[in-house]
């Protein structure tokens, strides 16, 4: 069963929590941060993504990279910017895009239910992005990064939670500048803790890993380099209820044909789909319907019958396009390291995609189904993993709200 805990949140001051929230050090890079933080001191950008406040041009890995983050995360305790909670709390995080809301119970998950595979995993992790990570943490002795979980609905959870956010106010509340709301609330009521964490040993087996699987290895990782460390026998989670959740498609734009006409091509795709023009663009409303663009031109592909496995990972849709259309036709058999091969979450739409291809930098673009979260858990279930850039969860919770300590 699943070990949760309550933690000192390292935290902004009420009034600063907007200036301080940045995006995830992984969604920008060093010169959107440097641009995103411009004029704005407090942004936890100084400490995810330091490079900003040295030369452009410097090895982002090195080691004055990590001391600069130190330095900066220091700053902003010593000047009160930041403060840590005097008693371990639960905070519940909502986000609200668009109208539709998710709400999370932040908290610190054990690095043992990581090994022990309680915490369920569905990516592979490269290890000099673990790297990056694990020497962050160490020198800031600091988790900056939350790592996205779930689990499956449990009605007790879910009303507990439900009841706090009715009967208090959050500490945090705001709409960031890309329209998404923020709210937090801390839990710090000791029964009502004690609560949640008996919930989740006695009703939740497993959790899931839904984004964040290297900000999760880097930290189970250095849980063995700090034996000594209590704190770093956890690491910052956020985990969400299934029924919350909903996953982006992410969808695949390809650079050139391999050497095929686009009339040879479009004969060899009817091998296993019904191939269907669309006069407009195409967003699939069902499991193996796919939409392509190419020369301008939008289609409906149809999966034949018999074309892909019904096994948790055969039967996604990046699985089939993988198996029937990338490898099969165009010889792209490694989407992790051929660059004929780019991806667009789904939160872009479907005019990036015809961008894409209008500009000419690439040929054809697929647009594809979401995979569920319940295939996600089928897939972590069953020890498999999904294929490179399978999902994309939108809305991203803020780095520098909840920071925890080492």
């Amino acid at each position: 069963m699943a070990i949760i805990k309550p933690f000192k949140a390292l935290r902004p001051q009420q009034q600063l929590s907007q200036q301080v929230a940045s995006p995830p050090y992984d969604v920008l890079n060093s010169e959107e941060a440097r641009t995103e933080a411009a004029g704005n001191p407090f942004s936890f950008l100084h400490v995810t993504k330091p490079e900003i406040d040295l030369p452009a041009g410097i090895d982002i890995h090195s080691q004055e990279v990590y001391d600069m983050a130190k330095s900066n995360l220091e700053q902003l305790i010593s000047k009160g910017i930041l403060f840590k909670e005097d008693k371990p709390c639960y905070y519940i995080y909502q986000l609200v895009m668009k109208g539709r809301s998710q709400t999370g119970l932040v908290c610190v998950s054990s690095v043992e239910d990581y090994f022990k595979d309680i915490i369920k995993k569905h990516e592979f992790t490269r290890p000099e992005k673990e790297k990056d990570r694990i020497d962050h943490m160490r020198t800031i002795e600091a988790q900056t990064g939350n790592v996205f979980m779930a689990y499956r609905d449990v009605a007790e959870i879910n009303d507990l939670i439900s009841s706090w956010q009715s009967s208090q106010q959050p500490v945090y509340n705001f709409t960031a500048s890309d329209g998404i709301q923020h709210a937090i609330w801390v839990i710090n009521d000791d029964t009502t803790v004690d609560a949640i964490t008996t919930l989740f040993e006695t009703h939740v087996p497993f959790t899931y890993i839904a984004d964040g699987h290297h900000r999760a290895a880097s930290a189970a990782k250095v849980s063995k380099q700090l034996p000594a460390s209590e704190e770093a026998k956890y690491f910052l989670t956020t985990i969400f209820p299934a029924s919350q959740l909903a996953i982006l498609d992410y969808n695949r734009v390809v650079k050139d044909l391999d050497g095929l006409s686009t009339e040879k091509f479009l004969g060899l795709l009817q091998d296993d789909f019904f191939v269907t023009l669309s006069s407009e663009p195409v967003k699939p409303m069902q499991h193996h319907e796919f939409g392509m663009y190419i020369d301008k031109q939008w289609y409906i592909l149809t999966s034949r019958k018999g074309t892909y496995t019904n096994d948790p990972v055969g039967i996604l849709d990046v699985s089939v396009l993988s198996h029937n259309i990338l490898d099969k036709i165009l010889d792209i058999e490694d989407q992790r390291t051929d660059k004929r091969i780019d991806f667009v979450g789904g939160i872009r739409g479907l005019k990036e995609l015809e961008k894409r291809v209008n500009s000419g930098e690439m040929k054809v673009a697929f647009s594809l189904y979401p995979v569920t979260v319940e295939q996600l858990f089928a897939i972590a279930d069953s020890g498999s993993v999904m294929p490179p850039k399978s999902t994309w969860f939108e809305p991203k919770l803020r780095d520098g709200l909840l920071t925890h300590l080492l």
